[in-house]
């Protein structure tokens, strides 16, 4: 029997404001609110995100991040619609020949817009 993972946690300062981008982003609802916590999920509910309340700024890039593809439109028709939600566009170095987009979310925490489709 292996582990599987059930959670991605995120440290940010705003954990309602957070939820509620990568709620827009990928389409999960909240499932549970406390004093310090956000959590959302999938209807299945098989792998959730938490934002934890951490008054720490972010101090460089993410040694972990989210990538996600669109499954209805295209890479240039999401992107739109991300930086719509408060996405902005960022430059760590990945050059201008890839076939992705890096973003940051609301709270500067990078994570890359794939090409291609996944399955909704």
């Amino acid at each position: 029997m292996a582990s599987r993972i059930t959670e991605l946690v995120l440290d940010c300062t705003d954990p309602e404001r957070l939820a509620a981008f990568w709620c827009e982003v990928l389409g999960y609802e909240v499932v549970d609110r406390e004093d310090v916590l956000v959590e959302i999920a999938p209807p299945d509910r098989r792998t959730t995100l938490l934002f934890l309340k951490n008054s720490d700024t972010k101090l460089q890039k993410l040694r972990l991040h989210i990538d996600v593809k669109a499954t209805d439109r295209s890479q240039d028709e999401e992107l739109a619609r991300l930086l719509e939600l408060g996405a902005t566009r960022v430059d760590i170095g990945q050059g201008d020949d890839v076939s992705w987009y890096t973003l940051a979310d609301p709270e500067g925490n990078e994570f890359c817009l794939l090409s291609g489709r996944a399955e909704p």
